[in-house]
């Protein structure tokens, strides 16, 4: 597993980015982690896991999403309402 980014969701849990290798294919994986009560991280069931050639398809997807969100005002120039 390779890190790329960790991006807090909530007071419990965050959004980790990584690169993985599954069965010889290789994949971005977004997984949410979440902090247990004795203070640990551990993966949740929450996440999506894409092949690496598929990574241009779902850039350019979030690139759109986030257009739009900003043109409904959804969000600004600093990032989430």
């Amino acid at each position: 597993m390779t890190p790329i980014a960790t991006i807090r969701k909530n007071a419990r849990e965050d959004l980790r980015v990584t690169l993985d290798e599954f069965r010889g294919h290789h994949l971005i994986n977004l997984r949410v982690w979440f902090d247990t009560d004795d203070g640990e991280q551990r993966p949740g069931k929450q996440g999506v896991a894409v092949r690496l050639d598929l990574l241009p398809h779902l850039r350019q997807a979030l690139s759109e999403a986030e257009k739009e969100a900003r043109k409904l005002g959804l969000i600004d120039h600093k990032g989430a309402h």
